[in-house]
């Protein structure tokens, strides 16, 4: 007779211990969720408020099947009442659409924290246990926040270093075309007095052209473009020295 009474009080502190388990379990969970809701309300973007809703809610439906386990159906009904709203949040077009669902479902997950805790009322020895365990979830709620700013800041630091990665190419490109265009308009100019030269010496039947090429030297480095105009600068140069050469065997 005393084995069973033994063996009957080891089983009701086993599922009282491992109901508590869960409910401890769906506590921390619902915490998580109220705090990615409340995250995803705050936002200031559809992005960030769909990035944090979608967490909470992923957390909302892990948390049920503890609370069945734990038994507080007030606060799984909460729980699944706010999943549901949570899931019309992604499909949302705009912010104020998702806001919406959002703050109805932070309400409620607010709501399903207080219903646990109702379901969960510990006596004195467990209430130690109990606050400890507040303290650690509110130190994992915190280590989480953290994690979620070192991931928006590095996610901002790489947007950042695209943009000036673009504005320095801008400004390349930018630099190349200005001295494209100073080389060009030097050319032109080395042309014109030459021509003029030329003409001064009664050599009009040998005036000098610009030769048209379709080459793009816009992809070519600063050094590059330099050294091509460069050459072509000398073989004007050329051209015209050739021809003030004729001239004098005439």
């Amino acid at each position: 007779m005393e084995k069973h009474y033994f063996f009957l009080c080891f089983a009701l502190s086993s599922l009282a211990f491992y109901g508590q388990t869960a409910c401890d379990g769906a506590n921390s969970d619902l915490i998580y969720a109220y705090s990615h809701v409340k995250s995803s309300y705050n936002s200031n973007n559809i992005s960030h408020l769909k990035y944090y809703a979608n967490r909470s809610l992923e957390v909302f439906e892990r948390s049920k099947k503890k609370l069945k386990e734990c038994g507080c159906e007030t606060a799984f009904d909460m729980a699944y009442e706010a999943a549901q709203l949570l899931s019309k949040v992604e499909s949302s077009e705009t912010y104020e659409d998702g806001r919406f669902f959002v703050k109805r479902a932070r309400d409620i997950a607010q709501q399903s924290v207080t219903e646990l805790d109702k379901c969960t009322v510990p006596t004195k020895d467990f209430q130690v246990n109990n606050d400890r365990d507040a303290q650690l979830t509110s130190l994992q709620i915190e280590q989480e926040k953290l994690k979620q700013q070192q991931e928006e800041l590095k996610r901002r630091a790489e947007e950042i270093k695209i943009k000036m990665a673009e504005q320095n190419d801008m400004a390349l490109q930018l630099k190349k075309e200005e001295l494209i265009n100073s080389y060009k308009s030097a050319i032109s100019s080395n042309i014109e007095s030459y021509n003029n030269a030329l003409k001064v010496c009664n050599c009009n039947h040998a005036l000098i052209k610009l030769e048209e090429k379709n080459t793009d030297v816009s992809e070519k480095s600063i050094e590059d473009i330099k050294s091509y105009y460069l050459n072509s600068l000398k073989g004007l140069t050329s051209h015209y020295l050739a021809q003030l050469n004729l001239c004098d065997r005439k």
